[in-house]
C-alpha cells in the first residue's frame, strides 16, 4: 500500500464518517488523488463509503449501518446540536428543540426528518403533540464522543444555519 493511501486510511479511521472534501482538506491532498485512493480503499476492504443527505462518507469498515448514519449525521452542526440537546434533556417538542437551540422550526424539522429516519431519534405523538427522544442514547453518546467537527466544517454549518435565517425572515 502507498504512503498516500495509508494516511487517508489513516485519517478516515481517526475521523469516521468524514466526506470526501474533508479528506482532501484534512490532507492537502488534490481532489483526483483523494478519489482515485478511496475507491481503491475501498475495493481492497479498507474503507466503506456510503452517500447521507448529498455528501459521500467515509468509515472504518467496522461500523454497522446504523453506526455510519449516526457518524455523517453528526458531522452536521445542527443536526448534532439537536442530539447533544437531546441527550441532555431526555426528549422534548419540536417547538422546545427550535427554540432552545435558537433555530427556524422548519429547520429542526429538515434535521429531524433525516433523524427519524436513521433510528436515531425516535418521534411519538401524546394527546395531539409529538414528542422526540433518542432512540438509543447511550450508543449516541459513545458515537457523539468519537466526532470533532474542523473549522471548515463548522463554517460551512454556521454559513447553512445564516442563510436558512434569512429565508425564514424574508
Amino acid at each position: 500500500m502507498s504512503e498516500t493511501r495509508r494516511a487517508i486510511a489513516a485519517h478516515v479511521r481517526a475521523n469516521p464518517g468524514v466526506h470526501f472534501s474533508g479528506v482532501v482538506r484534512g490532507l492537502d491532498l488534490a481532489p483526483g488523488q483523494v478519489q482515485y485512493h478511496l475507491r481503491r480503499l475501498g475495493k481492497e476492504g479498507e474503507v466503506v463509503a456510503e452517500e447521507l443527505r448529498g455528501r459521500t462518507h467515509y468509515y472504518p469498515p467496522e461500523y454497522d449501518d446504523w453506526e455510519r448514519a449516526a457518524l455523517a449525521t453528526f458531522r452536521r452542526e445542527t443536526a448534532r446540536d439537536v442530539l447533544a440537546h437531546l441527550l441532555d434533556v431526555g426528549e422534548a417538542a419540536p417547538a422546545e428543540l427550535a427554540d432552545e437551540l435558537e433555530l427556524a422550526r422548519s429547520t429542526v424539522e429538515w434535521h429531524l426528518d433525516s433523524l427519524v429516519a436513521h433510528d436515531l431519534v425516535d418521534k411519538r405523538r401524546e394527546n395531539n403533540r409529538v414528542r422526540l427522544a433518542l432512540a438509543r442514547p447511550e450508543a449516541t453518546a459513545d458515537l457523539l464522543g468519537e466526532i470533532t467537527p474542523s473549522l471548515p466544517e463548522r463554517m460551512v454549518d454556521r454559513f447553512t444555519r445564516l442563510v436558512d435565517d434569512f429565508v425564514e425572515g424574508g
